[in-house]
């Protein structure tokens, strides 16, 4: 009965991981990111290898439920034993070893619990892979603004400079203000090419998370988007206490312990044999009795295993219970180490916040003073130099304005992780 439960429970483990992926609200679905998050937790082979650790542990459970193989066993008689009844030719035996009273459903509960760590060790590979992708993705797609940011600078100094040399011509103005913007072509020209180049190291890493060569370009939204946490701080404490896989597994563990100390002190009871055997008796020759050639049937067989050696397995048990006072330590550790890494997520998520809402302020005084400094050059009211001074400006904000939604968001997934968390927020 317990071997068609766990036979269930596999199959439908095996059909869900299929998607590992949690349902989403149509508005998330239209989100891109979510394809690829797809796309990698069926092709990624770390976590396949690591789900079928967890289906090949789970295969453990019906080894160790079952009663151990019977023994059979055949004898013949070289030189023939002679009886009142006739000689003994041939002997048959059969036997069967029992634990004792609950020893194998103790041995199941062991291997169950050795497949839940496999399984948490599983959930925590996912949600890393998932965290990963998201970074990456986010990672690209800033590269994608800044580009475009750039390109789109670039095409203003394209005009300034026609600007520039018409006013060097009329004599409005010095060559220094043509030189000027050359000087400011070739820093963005610079910086288009870095963009460029950084794209490709972090597409390579892109595809190896997804274990495929992209065919086409990757598809992104038509804005930044910014996320944004669900739970107050307080919450993502207790969050993180109760889900985060890795202390999962650290309490699953400790199960483990706990079981194989229940399961020490049943190896601990005696183990019974019973059996039966049969014994073939030829006819004698010659000698008339009521029993000549009768065949002996010999049963019932009982054999008992008596484990007097009582120190092995009291150090069974208290290696058992050492093993496990480790693991709740290591837990306590670990507690405390993942408080402090969301204590240093949770800092630079605000301080990611506030530059998110500092640079939108400083982007929108920059276009509204560029805007109007190049009216007032037009009119001859300020210099060239302030004009360009501006644009770059400008061009910064815009650049750090995109990096801070960029590490925003970053430190969201982050956190998101931490707690144990796969959701993916509604974009805002």
């Amino acid at each position: 009965m317990k071997n068609k439960r766990y036979k269930h429970i596999k199959g439908w483990l095996v059909a869900f991981s299929l998607i590992l992926l949690p349902l989403l609200s149509q508005a998330q679905e239209e989100r891109p990111v979510v394809r690829y998050l797809v796309q990698g937790a069926e092709n990624n082979p770390r976590l396949k290898a690591l789900f079928n650790q967890y289906l090949a542990a789970l295969e453990q459970v019906p080894q160790v439920g079952t009663l151990p193989d019977p023994q059979v066993s055949f004898a013949y008689f070289l030189q023939p034993v002679e009886t009142r009844v006739g000689a003994q030719r041939t002997t048959f035996s059969a036997s069967q070893m029992f634990p004792w009273f609950g020893t194998l459903e103790a041995q199941e509960r062991v291997a169950a619990q050795r497949a839940k760590v496999k399984l948490q060790v599983f959930e925590e590979a996912k949600l890393e892979l998932y965290r990963d992708i998201r970074v990456t993705y986010n990672g690209l797609y800033y590269l994608q603004v800044a580009t475009r940011i750039t390109e789109e600078n670039l095409e203003i100094l394209k005009a300034f400079k026609e600007l520039a040399q018409t006013y060097f011509e009329t004599g409005q103005s010095g060559l220094s203000s043509v030189l000027q913007v050359e000087m400011e072509e070739e820093e963005l020209r610079s910086r288009l090419e870095y963009l460029e180049d950084s794209r490709e190291p972090l597409l390579t890493k892109f595809e190896q998370l997804l274990n495929t060569d992209l065919q086409q370009p990757i598809s992104f939204p038509d804005s930044l988007w910014e996320e944004e946490l669900l739970l107050e701080k307080e919450a993502i404490y207790k969050t993180l206490l109760a889900q985060n896989p890795r202390l999962e597994q650290l309490r699953q563990e400790a199960l483990v312990y706990e079981n194989q100390v229940e399961l020490a002190e049943k190896m601990g009871l005696p183990s019974f044999t019973l059996g039966a055997s049969y014994t073939s008796i030829a006819d004698r020759n010659g000698v008339e009795m009521p029993d000549n050639g009768k065949d002996a049937i010999l049963f019932p067989q009982v054999g008992i295993r008596v484990p007097i050696y009582r120190k092995k397995y009291k150090a069974m048990q208290k290696e058992a219970l050492l093993e496990k006072e480790a693991v709740v330590l290591r837990q306590e550790n670990l507690e405390n180490q993942l408080l402090t890494e969301l204590e240093e997520a949770y800092r630079d998520l605000l301080e990611a916040r506030r530059r998110v809402a500092l640079y939108r302020r400083l982007t929108s005084l920059a276009e509204e003073s560029f805007a109007l400094l190049q009216e007032e050059f037009s009119t001859g009211k300020n210099s060239f130099e302030e004009v360009l001074r501006m644009e770059r400006q400008l061009l910064n904000y815009r650049l750090e304005l995109a990096q801070a939604r960029t590490d925003l968001n970053n430190q969201v997934y982050n956190i998101n992780y931490l707690m144990g968390s796969q959701h993916e927020t509604e974009n805002r």
